[in-house]
């Protein structure tokens, strides 16, 4: 079992910064590091998309929308990843959710959750 936990997220003017931080606890005697984490947004009536990935090698994947704009690294001795987001647009406006994949022995790998924090970003 995996906790994931997402913060810094908040209101913003377009143009400014934020900085997004994810950080998965194993459960005590978990036998298994984490493996991939990744951030993905929702905006109301939209569909959820993908904004950054990072595997546990520290290979990173972008969403189209954030490319050359947000950047995703990760500390796996604390099994954190932090986004970083610059040049925010409105656009941007939406509840961005963290995930932690982790192997099970009898289920495989499978994903956790956190339940998101929002980011505003106003014109």
């Amino acid at each position: 079992q995996v906790q994931v936990s997402e913060s810094g997220g908040g209101l913003v003017q377009a143009g400014e910064s934020l900085r997004l931080t994810c950080a998965a606890s194993v459960v005590p005697g978990g036998a298994f590091n984490v493996k991939a984490m990744g951030w993905y947004r929702q905006a109301p009536g939209k569909q959820r998309e993908l904004v950054a990935t990072i595997t546990n090698r520290g290979v990173p994947n972008y969403g189209d929308a954030v490319r050359c704009r947000f950047s995703i690294s990760r500390d796996n001795a604390a099994n954190t990843a932090v986004l970083q987001m610059t040049s925010l647009k409105p656009d941007d406006t939406a509840t961005y959710s963290c995930t932690a994949k982790h192997p099970s022995l009898s289920d495989g790998v499978m994903d956790f959750w956190g339940t998101g924090t929002l980011v505003i970003v106003s014109s």
